[in-house]
């Protein structure tokens, strides 16, 4: 099978082009360029996709003997990744850049390029797992429903941010570092090779503002606009120089001119772009029960689920690293499990499942209720109302359904924005994905 191995210059996508040659795979490795700036370097472990990782990156593939080249998606990146992060902040919303990065760049500009070059999948670095079940149709047939799984190293785990892809995408990955528990684990299997970025620091933060800085970075874009940081009751407590920079739950940097008459800390609670205004309150007030997504996306088999017949499982059948390392891409089903143990989704009369749900990377699941919201007209097409649709039929195997309501079943979330990326699991398992809207709390019952 042809392979493209994606290689960021760091140690997990180094070994998951490794893993991917030891499975036999035919293996070409590419660096994508993702700035503007040729000179830019990494400043220790900050940043990311400099010539100094293009540099490491090549070193690995010609450690593995597969052949490297260097893809320019600078542009693509830039008006893509960057311009969504310049407008979601100004537009009073806190974006996640690595969703949007996973949703236009890896899975989309990358993985159509490479179908359109011939290859059979894309291997990444990522810590996730895709498992497949075959289905049974009631016309008889059959058909493979594709999952996305959290990986078994929980400090590492990628779900969340590749759950934007979907589906269909996710088909042509293969992620051979699923498996790992650990990050030490990867680290020996890249000096065990004599790959030298083996004991290479991590990246963090943002990748194209190296620095950290992100309000100077957005400052720099998108210029100086003086405005007021006002309590709830409307009176004036500090000014800033640009409501974009601040993020609700923000309790840092807020430069206030005088403190609460309570002396309790204050928190950034709504920004407030029309009028350039930064609102500051308690932290009671940053608690919210209720959610409400746009542009959802389900996964295969979650709210119509047809009748299940068996499973396979990449992280299951692999017991050691070289069964990890020859993982094959998510159309690949064997039965290995009976159904019966795996359960399935099924919403109630008014479209409700129980789950659970996630708002940061590495923020803790929460239980909930969830259900799809259906579009407003005929946006499917087929002549029946979506009004007259219900709420659990709105979103079917794969389909990108507009909206996503979710109540908190225990406790309340804090800090939750507009413009942060939810993602609803069951168990390991993720269902789908869709971007904040609005958080609030529901009134107490009288």
């Amino acid at each position: 099978m042809r392979v493209l191995a994606a290689m960021s210059g760091g140690v997990d996508s180094a070994v998951a082009a490794a893993l991917a040659v030891e499975a036999g795979h035919d293996v070409v490795g590419v660096h994508m360029a993702l700035s503007r700036n040729r000179d830019q370097f990494r400043t220790g472990s900050r940043g990311c996709c400099s010539i100094e990782d293009a540099g490491d990156a090549r070193r690995a593939a010609d450690v593995l003997g597969i052949p490297y080249y260097v893809w320019d998606l600078s542009e693509r990146f830039e008006d893509t990744v960057v311009a969504d992060f310049l407008s979601e902040y100004e537009a009073g919303r806190t974006p996640n850049p690595c969703v949007r990065c996973n949703e236009h760049i890896k899975f989309e500009a990358l993985l159509d390029k490479a179908t359109a070059l011939g290859f059979d999948a894309v291997a990444t670095g990522h810590y996730a797992q895709i498992e497949t079940r075959e289905v049974a149709l009631p016309d008889g047939g059959r058909r493979t429903v594709r999952e996305l799984h959290r990986s078994p190293n929980d400090a590492k785990d990628q779900s969340y941010v590749l759950a934007v892809a979907g589906p269909d995408r996710l088909a042509r990955a293969m992620f051979p570092l699923g498996g790992f528990a650990s990050k030490d684990e990867v680290r020996a299997e890249a000096a065990k090779r004599g790959l030298s970025v083996s004991a290479k620091p991590d990246s963090y933060d943002i990748c194209f503002v190296a620095d950290g800085d992100t309000r100077g970075f957005l400052q720099s874009r998108l210029g100086s606009r003086p405005g007021s940081v006002v309590d709830t009751d409307g009176e004036v407590v500090g000014e800033h120089d640009g409501a974009y920079a601040f993020t609700v739950g923000q309790r840092r940097g807020l430069a206030l001119g005088r403190p609460a008459e309570d002396g309790r800390a204050r928190y950034v609670v709504d920004v407030q772009p029309a009028t350039n205004t930064v609102v500051v309150g308690p932290a009671e007030l940053l608690s919210v029960d209720r959610i409400a997504g746009e542009k959802a996306l389900w996964f295969d088999g979650v709210l119509e689920p047809p009748v299940l017949v068996g499973a396979a499982s990449q992280a299951e059948t692999a017991s050691s690293v070289e069964m990890v390392s020859s993982v094959e891409p998510a159309d690949t089903v064997s039965s290995v499990e009976p159904v019966e143990a795996l359960g399935e989704v099924l919403p109630d009369p008014d479209g409700w499942f129980d789950a659970e749900v996630q708002v940061r990377a590495h923020g803790a699941p929460v239980p909930a209720r969830v259900r799809s919201i259906a579009p407003v007209g005929d946006a499917y097409g087929d002549g029946v109302a979506d009004g007259e649709r219900s709420a659990s039929s709105a979103a079917g195997t794969g389909v990108a359904a507009p909206g996503m309501e979710i109540e908190l079943t225990g406790a309340p979330l804090r800090g939750v924005a507009p413009g942060q990326s939810v993602v609803v699991y069951r168990g390991t398992r993720v269902l789908g994905q869709a971007t904040v809207s609005r958080a609030w709390r529901a009134p107490a019952p009288q």
